[in-house]
């Protein structure tokens, strides 16, 4: 922690000196009356990245223009990403090339993409109010930002987060945009997603994101469906079986049937059931083989490889590995492997994460996979599934051959170490 603090600190100080201005200066300069002065203020914050920015920027973020608070949202995320994005440079001292700093690429990659500085609540509160700007484009970048950061805290600072700002975001699930109303509900579903220790889901976010299932936009009614399933929602499940009922097959019933295998409610069994012995596709069936892992009885691993034994279809053939893994102890090898290959890795990854939190240690002999790709999934996915006695599984990475692997497994074991 102390290294990267240090680390910033000289990247700050660097870009203010070029800037000529001190930093405390800066800080004052976010309240300047000249919207001018305010905005170079927060591109140079932006561009220095420097962790004691980021409450004084938080002030920038409730900016009357929106060019500044644009601006302080993509200085916000700079200072908490692992991988700090510098946001113009010179090629060959004739041509300016142009990075920008986006909020819902950074959300869409997921919690990796974080360094392991903690998150001052000033500016979680601060991305939120902003989410409800007047500008659509400034409460888009708002609310994934605020999405992007809030995975971050954790323990009483993560009660507190999810406290005052469940109502505030169920709340957007009825705005009138519809991408602000898909935001909503990917935001919901990353920072609600069941962890232990968490406390029950209150009614207001729950019940709001049931209500939200009405979405004439399926879009939006599948994303608020992948939501319910990560907070493992249980009054959602009658809503949920009725649809996938009455649509049976397509998209929105697979995305029904997926949350239901999340929640993983025991009277979801019969559901899951019928699709291994039915005409189901490939893609339902490993579904249900997922909500009969996730329901934890070792006895349904006969009908779950009597399924895999009729379909050999990539999917099923993946889930009855999870299943063997999570209700067996068994090997974990073929859902490795699978993190190579593209039509199964989003699948693989969600059954890695699940694991990793279970069982970090099944992962070790994988970490020295002569593949970069496998050991840098891994090493991401110890990272923030919370396990501290991944710490020294990840000491050797620190070295790694490949840069890349060296600087997530340094990212990875400081986010461990912050959340003991």
């Amino acid at each position: 922690m102390r290294t990267v603090l240090a680390t910033l600190s000289v990247l700050c100080l660097a870009a203010l000196a070029v800037a000529q201005v001190p930093f405390e200066q800066a800080a004052r300069d976010l309240s300047s009356p000249d919207a001018g002065t305010r905005l170079r203020t927060v591109q140079i914050l932006r561009d220095a990245a420097y962790p004691e920015a980021a409450v004084p920027l938080a002030r920038a973020v409730a900016d009357t223009q929106d060019e500044i608070q644009l601006t302080a949202i993509a200085a916000e995320l700079n200072i908490f990403l692992a991988e700090r994005v510098v946001a113009k440079k010179r090629v060959a001292m004739v041509v300016e090339v142009r990075n920008p700093i986006l909020a819902e690429p950074a959300f869409t990659a997921g919690p990796s993409v974080l360094g392991a500085l903690p998150v001052p609540a000033e500016v979680l509160d601060a991305l939120r109010f902003a989410a409800r700007d007047n500008n659509p484009r400034v409460g888009l970048e708002a609310l994934y930002a605020f999405g992007t950061l809030g995975w971050s805290p954790s323990g009483a600072a993560r009660r507190e987060l999810l406290q005052r700002s469940g109502a505030d975001v169920a709340a957007l699930l009825g705005a009138p945009d519809p991408a602000m109303r898909y935001a909503a509900a990917r935001v919901l579903g990353r920072l609600f997603a069941s962890r232990p220790h968490d406390d029950p889901i209150e009614a207001t976010v729950g019940d709001g994101a049931i209500t939200a299932l009405n979405d004439n936009d399926r879009a939006v009614k599948t994303a608020v469906m992948a939501a319910l399933g990560a907070m493992r929602y249980e009054r959602a499940v009658q809503a949920l079986t009725d649809l996938f009922t009455f649509y049976n097959k397509g998209e929105v019933a697979e995305a029904a049937l997926d949350a239901l295998a999340h929640i993983a409610y025991s009277a979801s069994a019969p559901l899951f059931t019928a699709q291994l012995a039915g005409t189901a596709s490939s893609t339902m069936r490993a579904i249900a083989i997922d909500g009969l892992t996730r329901l934890g009885d070792p006895a349904r691993l006969t009908e779950i490889r009597a399924a895999a034994d009729r379909d050999h279809g990539d999917a099923v053939t993946l889930a009855a590995a999870f299943a063997s893994a999570v209700l067996e102890n068994g090997p974990v090898e073929r859902i490795v492997d699978a993190v190579t290959k593209p039509r199964m890795r989003d699948r693989a990854r969600v059954y890695i994460a699940e694991l990793a939190s279970r069982r970090a240690a099944s992962f070790g002999p994988h970490l020295v996979d002569p593949d970069e790709r496998i050991r840098l999934e891994l090493v991401e996915a110890l990272g923030v599934a919370g396990d501290s006695t991944a710490l020294r599984m990840l000491d050797p990475l620190l070295q790694d051959r490949d840069p890349q692997v060296a600087r997530a497994a340094e990212r990875a074991a400081a986010r461990l170490r912050a959340a003991q």
